[in-house]
């Protein structure tokens, strides 16, 4: 089977690695218009070969699309005349508007998926094998996608050890903002709040395991998650709303010297690691 992977960043890149394992059974082909992402893709031997012509990857069995949510919406407009058994998978971070956005006459041909892991780190040389090994795969609207192509993804979803978690689109981008899209503006935030107040020798001298695990994701890509934050505007807006209400009532309780509920309050908060 030919699996055409589109962006061969550390998404793309890692799936590209972990199918290569069943040579027997896939053939990687990679697309990017990024031509060191090129290059380097095929120097650590992510994908079998390189397609430059995109009319090309048309002709594989599954596309899987790792880009950009944006990019995710204009490529898949541009798989319009894929063939009736082809199978196209997005890997984007938010899911209604992709897809609410997916042409008719293609719809029961998309998968419409989101893999919940990543790191902060970016383009081939980030790809690593086990990505995807026991991480949530969120499957969304899956009775849009025709029986073949539910079957297909899930088959691959299946061979790269991933979680597979079925969800409605609209619901999937609520939990999302909350879990994943609020923390990194939380992240991006507590960096600039620091760089605006402190020099880079006491940021270096101070910052301790604490602050590196609070601000790592501020590393993360800026063009990337400005689509993100823009798709999933009224979520995000939602999830930030909820936080700034906690951190305004941490502030609250500091001024007004209410250490026991403060202390209450750290205590409800470390409940959460019963949970995870």
């Amino acid at each position: 089977m030919n699996i055409g992977i589109i962006g061969l960043g550390l998404m793309g890149g890692s799936l590209g690695l972990v199918l290569k394992k069943y040579p027997q059974k896939y053939h990687i082909i990679g697309y990017d218009h990024n031509k060191t992402h090129q290059k380097e893709a095929m120097e650590l031997n992510l994908i079998d070969e390189l397609y430059d012509d995109f009319e090309d990857i048309k002709k594989c069995a599954v596309i899987i699309l790792t880009i950009p949510v944006d990019a995710i919406i204009t490529t898949i407009k541009r798989l319009k005349d894929a063939p009736k058994n082809c199978t196209i998978i997005d890997f984007g971070s938010s899911k209604s508007k992709i897809s609410n956005s997916i042409p008719k006459d293609i719809r029961e041909l998309v998968v419409t998926a989101h893999p919940m892991t990543g790191t902060e780190k970016f383009g081939p040389t980030a790809a690593i094998d086990n990505l995807y090994k026991d991480k949530v795969m969120v499957v969304c609207d899956k009775e849009k996608s025709g029986k073949l192509q539910r079957d297909t993804a899930i088959g691959i979803f299946r061979d790269i050890d991933a979680k597979i978690v079925f969800m409605e689109a609209n619901e999937h981008d609520r939990h999302a903002a909350f879990i994943s899209h609020m923390p990194h503006a939380v992240s991006f935030a507590i960096a600039n709040s620091v760089m605006k107040q402190e020099d880079a020798g006491n940021i270096i001298a101070l910052a301790g395991g604490g602050f590196k695990s609070m601000s790592r994701i501020a590393k993360s890509s800026p063009n990337m998650w400005e689509d993100i934050f823009r798709q999933n505007r009224e979520n995000l807006l939602e999830s930030i709303e909820a936080f700034n209400s906690e951190i305004m009532l941490c502030k609250k309780m500091i001024e007004d010297e209410n250490w026991e509920e403060l202390h209450k309050w750290m205590l409800d908060a470390n409940s959460l690691h019963d949970i995870l």
